[in-house]
């Protein structure tokens, strides 16, 4: 499976902003106030993340590969290795989805008292959404093999 590369992230990124912003200046008037809980519901997913790519790194950086007890299930590395894939997709998506959002509100911060209120909960969600894109990142890097060549054991 090759590594996610930055250019789709990117790319992604840059069409859920543009996507965001385009549906955000039509109808800002009529959306719910963006509370600060809204934007850092991503946190807990990226810790998540952090917490699963340090066992993985140290498992099989300790050559601790296998179906058994305090072993790194292949299984479960590959299955990792699809979490952090998609998670990295999905934060670049969201990234762009609140750098959209903050494209609109924030000119019309000092003006607009709904954009004003609006802007901590933006600002602490795209640095959640970048936080995810992060640790998913990490998450695939920790989910490589060595190239120590240890691979070769017969």
């Amino acid at each position: 499976m090759k590594p996610t590369r930055a250019w789709d992230l990117l790319g992604i990124g840059v069409v859920a902003a543009v996507a965001t912003w385009l549906l955000v200046r039509s109808f800002y008037g009529s959306l719910p106030p963006i509370s600060v809980v809204a934007g850092g519901s991503l946190y807990p997913i990226a810790l998540g993340e952090m917490i699963l790519a340090f066992v993985v790194r140290s498992r099989i950086g300790g050559s601790r590969i296998g179906d058994g007890p305090q072993q790194l299930h292949p299984i479960t590395a590959a299955r990792a290795v699809a979490l952090a894939k998609a998670s990295a997709l999905v934060g670049a998506a969201v990234t762009g989805a609140w750098v959209g959002f903050l494209l609109h509100v924030l000119p019309q911060a000092a003006t607009v008292r709904a954009a004003a209120d609006d802007r901590a909960g933006a600002v602490i969600g795209l640095v959640a959404a970048l936080a995810l894109v992060g640790a998913a990142l990490w998450l695939e890097h920790c989910c490589r093999t060595p190239k120590d060549g240890s691979d070769d054991r017969r």
